[in-house]
C-alpha cells in the first residue's frame, strides 16, 4: 500500500482521554518540541494536563479542544519525519478536528492555529455555561428520517441534527427540553438505541449563535494560506471555493450540521489510496467501516501503532 495517494483523518472533541499523545512524546524529541511549545503559546502547562489529568479538567470544553488538537498535529509530525509523509490528497477533521485537518494542510501554521482552536474551545465553553444543553445519539434511523422527526417536533429552539457521522447514526442537540422530547420521538419511530452523549453542551446548534458570531470576527484577522490539499469542510461536505468561503464555514460549523458521512465520501471520490486516521481514539475508522470505504483504514494512536503502519507501507 502507498501513502502517496492518502486523506487524512482527525479527530473532534469527545476522543480526549488522560495519557493521549504520552508515548509519543516520551520516544519522539518532535513530538515533545510540540507539546512544550502549545505550552509556551497559550501560557499554561496544557501537557501536564493531558498526560496527568485530572480527566474533569481534561474533559471541560476550553482545555479538550487544545489538548486534541496539539496531541494530533505531534503525531502527525513524527509520522511525516518517519515515513517521509508526503502531501496527502485531501485532509478532513470532525468538528474541532477541522482544524488540525486545515494546518496538516498548510493552510494554518500550528503557532496561529493554536491560539484559534484555544479561542474557539473557550467561546463554546462559555456558551455551554450561558444555556445548559446536551447532545443524544441515535442509533438505526436513516438521515431522513432523523430530519423529518426533528422539523415534526416544532422545536426550533430546543433541537437540531448535529453530525450525520455514518449510515444509521446521527447525532442531535439541544436542550434538555428538546433532548427528552427527540429521545421519545427516535424511539417511536423506530431507533434501534438511543445514547445520551456526556458532553459540556448543545455543539453544533442554535445554543452556540454567539460563540459563531465572536468566532467569525476572529477569524477574519487570521492570515489563511492557499494550499494544494483539500480540505473538506463539514458544513457541506465539499473543500471551500476560496479562503473566504474556508473562514465563513469555520464560523457556521459551531451551529451547523457536521456532514462527516459526506466528508469522507468526498475524501473517497479523490481516488485516495488510503486513509491515515490521527490522534486519540478510533472513532473515525469505526465510521469507515460503517459507511462502507473498502480502501485501508490505518489509525495511529500511539507509538506501537506506528509499527503496523510500517508493515503497512513495507
Amino acid at each position: 500500500m502507498s501513502l502517496k495517494r492518502c486523506a487524512l483523518l482527525f479527530p473532534g472533541q469527545g476522543a480526549q482521554y488522560v495519557g493521549m499523545g504520552r508515548s509519543f512524546y516520551e520516544a519522539y524529541p518532535i513530538a515533545r518540541q510540540i507539546f512544550e511549545q502549545a505550552d509556551d503559546i497559550l501560557k499554561i502547562n496544557l501537557s501536564k494536563i493531558i498526560f496527568d489529568g485530572p480527566e474533569s479538567t481534561l474533559t471541560e470544553t476550553k482545555i479538550a479542544q487544545p489538548a486534541i488538537f496539539v496531541t494530533s498535529y505531534a503525531i502527525l509530525e513524527v509520522i511525516r519525519h518517519l515515513f517521509d509523509l508526503p502531501s496527502p490528497i485531501c485532509a478532513a477533521g470532525l468538528s474541532l478536528g477541522e482544524y488540525t485537518a486545515l494546518t496538516a494542510a498548510g493552510v494554518l501554521p500550528f503557532d496561529i492555529a493554536l491560539p484559534l482552536v484555544s479561542l474557539r474551545g473557550s467561546l463554546m465553553h462559555t456558551a455551554c455555561e450561558e444555556t445548559k444543553g446536551t447532545m443524544l445519539v441515535i442509533l438505526g434511523l436513516s438521515d431522513d428520517q432523523v430530519r423529518t422527526m426533528v422539523d415534526d417536533l416544532r422545536m426550533p429552539s430546543d433541537i437540531w441534527c448535529a453530525n450525520f457521522n455514518c449510515p444509521g447514526q446521527v447525532v442531535v442537540s439541544g436542550t434538555y427540553k428538546g433532548i427528552e422530547a427527540a429521545q421519545r420521538a427516535a424511539v417511536a419511530c423506530g431507533a434501534r438505541r438511543t445514547l445520551p452523549l456526556q458532553v459540556h453542551g448543545a455543539f453544533h446548534s442554535g445554543l452556540m449563535t454567539q460563540a459563531e458570531r465572536s468566532l467569525e470576527k476572529a477569524l477574519n484577522d487570521v492570515p489563511f494560506a492557499s494550499s494544494s490539499v483539500r480540505v473538506i469542510m463539514n458544513v457541506t461536505g465539499q473543500s471551500a471555493e476560496t479562503i473566504n468561503h474556508m473562514r465563513s464555514l469555520l464560523a457556521r460549523q459551531v451551529t451547523s450540521s457536521v456532514l462527516w458521512h459526506a466528508c469522507v465520501k468526498t475524501c473517497e471520490a479523490q481516488e485516495v489510496s488510503c486513509f491515515l486516521e490521527i490522534g486519540c481514539g478510533k472513532t473515525l475508522s469505526g465510521f469507515n467501516k460503517r459507511i462502507g470505504i473498502n480502501i485501508p483504514t490505518i489509525s495511529v494512536e500511539t507509538t506501537d501503532d506506528l509499527k503496523s503502519l510500517e508493515a503497512m507501507v513495507a
